[in-house]
């Protein structure tokens, strides 16, 4: 587990390809069960990234012997959302021209407006997977900083 040459970014990517695929298989689980076309069944993949982030901070943090600075720790954690949603999105993507009636249930529930299309929604996967990464990484810094870590001083 002691291997310095993970990098953040390096060690994102892997964990955010990890992430969207329990995202992936959730929501084929979903899709299988007839459940896709309901928005609120979403939320558990929020539950998804919260583990992938934390696995991703961890493991980070165990490849620098348990001493990690913590913007590089923060940043982990950002490129694990960001690749979690863009790879999640494209899926999305991909699901949607294969299965065009997920798109009709989403719209006839008219939740988005009448203006729905695989693009928007795309777009919509990803800025609330970024959004949602940024505070989660954040929140589960707090936990996961080093112990000695000290906030700066004498800025005012």
């Amino acid at each position: 587990m002691n291997d310095a040459r993970i990098s953040l970014e390096g060690n994102g990517v892997r964990y955010g390809l990890l992430t969207a695929l329990g995202m992936v298989v959730y929501f084929i689980v979903a899709a299988l069960l007839g459940l896709a076309d309901r928005i609120e069944f979403s939320f558990l993949n929020f539950a998804i990234m919260i583990v992938g982030i934390c696995l991703s901070i961890h493991h980070f943090k165990q490849s620098r012997n348990d001493r990690m600075p913590y913007l590089q720790g923060f940043g982990t954690g950002i490129v694990t959302a960001i690749v979690s949603s863009l790879a999640f999105g494209f899926f999305f993507i991909i699901f949607s021209l294969l299965r065009p009636d997920v798109m009709d249930q989403i719209h006839a529930q008219d939740f988005f407006g009448f203006e729905l299309s695989v693009t928007i929604a795309f777009l919509a996967i990803l800025l609330q997977g970024a959004m949602a990464g940024v505070i989660i990484s954040l929140i589960a810094m707090q936990y996961f900083k080093s112990p000695d870590h000290k906030p700066i001083e004498g800025v005012e």
